[in-house]
């Protein structure tokens, strides 16, 4: 029993000598971060809404660090090949990503298979941006409020129709939820891209639309369709006379289009927390504190925990609304 114990105690004493090896080697491989440039990899395609957001954040960050700060885009399959590429990169803290709200919250429920795991294979960084929604309707739509809108839905069930830029994307799941929490039958339209939901939508080839704010601004202002609610916890300050959902008649309904910054699983610890406290930083920026503004979006922030719950409470939201809604894997 004595050479047992021993052997115990040392295989032990070993075990916790290695673990201080490892966390003094972290530490020092942290200490001499940024060394050389670092890529953020974009899983969407260059132009967009978040390949256009990452840009303005990465300049500033790369000033903040003193190294090159580059923004590569790996686009394809929802997302999935630029999330991927991330997860399986050596986790230096040279190569990071953008995590998306598709990618990390919706794909694993709404396709059949994914190579990779939101939980285990990434680690979250920060939240960079929260981008509520914008119901809008037709202006030949006789509804002025969001009551107006589910009773005339009510009256003519499988009528009213809502479009999106496709299956499982924002548009989609936030009409979805809709659905379920007013207890109405609308039809689904999906487009090939928000900006031809948006053009039939102006057009009157469907009744409503759960848009971007940033894509939805232009038409609203222009009086070419009328705004019900907004999906955001509270009014924002591009549409203040535009209610939430919840202040419209349905408590608790939230709907974003999110994007954080997350890194290869393993990832040194002392290294995600420097970036999350220069991104920290770089959201108080007056310049991108106001580009996220202007276009209806909500800044982030806060730790790699915070980000990492809402991550998860996302993915338990839309799951559900995946589910009821009887969206067949892809």
């Amino acid at each position: 029993m004595k050479t047992l114990a021993r052997g115990l105690f040392a295989a032990g004493t070993l075990a916790i000598a290695s673990m201080a090896a490892m966390g003094a080697a972290s530490a020092q491989e942290a200490a001499g971060w940024p060394a050389k440039p670092i890529t953020i990899v974009v899983p969407y395609a260059p132009g967009g809404f978040a390949d256009t957001r990452v840009r303005l954040i990465a300049s500033k960050l790369e000033g903040r660090l003193g190294k090159p700060v580059i923004v590569e885009n790996k686009a394809g399959a929802g997302g999935v090949v630029g999330t991927t590429f991330i997860a399986r990169a050596n986790p230096d803290g040279y190569t990071i990503g953008t995590g998306n709200l598709a990618p990390m919250a919706v794909n694993p429920t709404l396709m059949q298979s994914i190579p990779y795991d939101p939980a285990k294979d990434l680690a979250p960084v920060i939240l960079i941006e929260n981008s509520p929604l914008v119901l809008s309707v037709n202006n030949s739509v006789k509804a002025n409020s969001l009551k107006e809108l589910i009773a005339l839905a009510q009256a003519e069930p499988g009528k009213l129709t809502f479009g999106s830029s496709g299956m499982g994307g924002a548009h989609h799941l936030s009409g979805e939820m809709f659905r379920e929490q007013a207890h109405i039958d609308i039809t689904h339209v999906p487009y090939k891209g928000g900006n031809l939901a948006a053009t039939d939508l102006m057009g009157g080839h469907i009744t409503m639309m759960f848009e971007m704010g940033y894509s939805a601004l232009p038409a609203i202002r222009g009086g070419k369709v009328r705004p019900i609610a907004v999906t955001s916890s509270h009014r924002l300050k591009v549409l203040p006379d535009v209610p939430t959902m919840a202040e419209a008649g349905l408590p608790g309904f939230e709907s974003y289009n999110w994007q954080g910054i997350v890194a290869p699983a393993g990832t040194p610890r002392p290294i995600i927390d420097r970036l999350n406290q220069e991104l920290n930083a770089v959201l108080k920026d007056p310049e991108v504190a106001k580009a996220i503004e202007d276009t209806g979006s909500e800044a982030g922030g806060g730790s790699p925990e915070d980000f990492g719950a809402f991550i998860k409470s996302e993915t338990a939201k839309w799951a559900h609304v995946i589910k009821q809604a009887n969206i067949a894997p892809q």
